[in-house]
């Protein structure tokens, strides 16, 4: 989503970094070119004057200007700056009311409100552990209870039995009335939309929000309709009175200009932003990891969190005692693969690690894209149990055999081999014998650092209990690292083997110690990369 915009400021600010000094004119010309950016990435003409003149404000004072790294200052100021205008700290959904709390979901047909109102009862559901009731009072639109009944079957939540010919708000105060003697918590209620704002739709709006007396009012927008998200979030405020924003679709390819506005143009918290097409892909807002992305920065917190979301722990555990021992077989591999691709792919993970959003190109230009995994996770699939435990049974005849099975080539095999060799080879390194070896050591260390205790494989965190507050220790020892400035590499890992630094050895947390195969030069894993000179 802010992947120009990214580009933009980075080339901007890092011009800065880069001089020892700085005059009023350095300031005020990469000022001009950041609000250039913004305007080019659709943010509200008002929200970008007024965003770029407090970041003047306090760049131009002596005491920047004289500063020993003033151009780190600027870059400071900017994000803080761009922090404030996202809103500052996250809010998520209010559920302090009496039960039935009531959440009411407004916005225009095709901005994703159905799909997003079972994804919201899903989230309730699984993280929050509340009993959720969907119900769809939109009467307009062909089957569209109907696709909330399905979306509740999918995601096992109560939906509210359809009763044809009522009006949408006598299916309001059916849906909280059904609430109350059912025993919910939370009531959702996903109303109908319009092609455009009109009258009759906010009279509906009004006249339900009177019938139910929703505690939340959440509007969805589709963040790639640029200004036009802007004035619809001003339009429905003004007349039905919104708490909140979610935004979807935060996963494509738009410039980001309704992300940076509606929050400063209506003054409401964006609250959520969805990420996918799934059921699971619905992300609390939080303005400081987003400009921290933005301006390149990584987002290492969020990252963990998706890790400890989609990592099995007893799997994770199993593959770090394996680890521990040397072992790592073509199995192995396809797990780590596929794991990565539930963490949102090579692209999902590289845009969260800090200053390689860079790489993103050099990947695309090298064709390592995730249908790479796909691709590999085939071969390995293609492959006889014995095949995959051991590869060096892989001789002509069988090579033949599985790429005729997986629709690849000799080659592919190849280059596959000899990445499991690669990492295997590193395996045995790093759990070999001697203060119980490198990985143990690297991820222990790191674990007692940020008061993470013991964890899986004797010294690894156990991500599924890690609480906000320790996330947010990571978050400052990953700041202290030098991972909060652009560019920042993974610490500590100057020192590897086989010439890895920066990110080349950089592991997640929780992934059984596993590395990110591919990334960087001297790093065991997806061939194509040129290597660092």
């Amino acid at each position: 989503m802010f992947e120009n915009l990214q580009d933009r400021l980075g080339s901007i600010l890092n011009g800065l970094t880069g001089r020892g000094a700085l005059s009023e004119a350095d300031v005020s010309a990469a000022l001009r070119e950041v609000r250039r950016a913004l305007l080019e990435a659709d943010v509200a003409l008002d929200v970008v004057r007024s965003f770029t003149d407090r970041v003047r404000e306090k760049a131009v004072g002596a005491e920047i200007l004289k500063s020993i790294k003033p151009g780190q200052m600027v870059v400071k100021i900017v994000h803080d700056e761009l922090i404030e205008m996202l809103g500052g700290e996250g809010v998520g959904i209010d559920l302090h009311a009496a039960a039935p709390v009531v959440v009411m979901m407004v916005g225009l047909q095709g901005s994703g409100k159905t799909t997003t109102t079972a994804k919201i009862a899903h989230r309730l559901s699984t993280r929050e552990k509340k009993k959720v009731l969907m119900a769809s009072l939109d009467t307009r639109r062909p089957a569209a209870q109907e696709q909330l009944r399905q979306l509740g079957a999918q995601a096992n939540i109560d939906t509210l039995p359809i009763i044809s010919g009522q009006s949408p708000t006598d299916i309001a105060a059916r849906a909280v009335q059904a609430a109350k003697l059912g025993g919910h918590d939370v009531v959702i209620l996903d109303t109908a939309g319009r092609t455009h704002i009109d009258e009759p739709l906010m009279v509906e709006m009004a006249d339900i929000k009177k019938r139910s007396n929703p505690h939340e009012i959440l509007l969805v927008a589709d963040s790639l309709t640029g200004q036009d998200a802007v004035n619809l979030a001003r339009s429905f405020d003004e007349r039905v009175g919104i708490t909140g924003l979610v935004l979807t679709r935060m996963d494509g390819d738009g410039r980001g200009g309704a992300a940076l506005s509606m929050r400063a143009v209506t003054g409401k918290p964006i609250k959520l932003i969805g990420v996918g097409e799934k059921m699971s892909e619905l992300e609390e807002f939080h303005p400081r990891r987003i400009a921290d992305r933005i301006l390149g920065m990584g987002d290492i917190v969020s990252l963990v969190e998706r890790a400890a979301e989609n990592i099995d722990a007893e799997k994770a555990a199993a593959m770090a005692a394996k680890m521990a021992k040397g072992k790592f077989d073509l199995d192995d591999l396809a797990d780590q693969l596929r794991q990565m691709q539930k963490m949102g792919g090579m692209g999902g993970i590289m845009g969260m690690m800090p200053g390689m959003a860079g790489m993103k190109d050099k990947m695309a230009a090298a064709g390592l894209d995730d249908k790479l995994f796909g691709r590999q996770i085939a071969i390995i699939q293609s492959m006889t149990k014995a095949e995959r435990t051991n590869p060096d049974l892989l001789k002509h005849s069988r090579k033949k055999r599985i790429a005729a099975g997986s629709g690849t080539d000799a080659a592919a095999i190849n280059k596959l081999l000899k990445m499991h060799r690669q990492m295997a080879d590193m395996m045995k390194m790093m759990g070999g014998k001697g203060k119980g070896g490198m990985m143990k050591q690297m991820m222990g260390g790191l674990a007692g650092k940020m008061g993470l205790g013991g964890g899986m494989g004797g010294g690894m965190p156990d991500l599924s209990n890690i609480d906000p507050r320790q996330l947010e220790a990571l978050q400052k020892q990953a700041e202290a690292a030098g991972l909060g400035k652009p560019g920042g590499g993974m610490p500590g890992l100057g020192g590897m083997p086989g010439g890895l630094s920066g990110l080349g050895g950089a592991k997640l947390p929780g992934l059984g110690g596993a590395k990110l195969p591919g990334l960087g030069g001297g790093f065991p894993g997806l061939p194509g990369l040129p290597k660092k000179k």
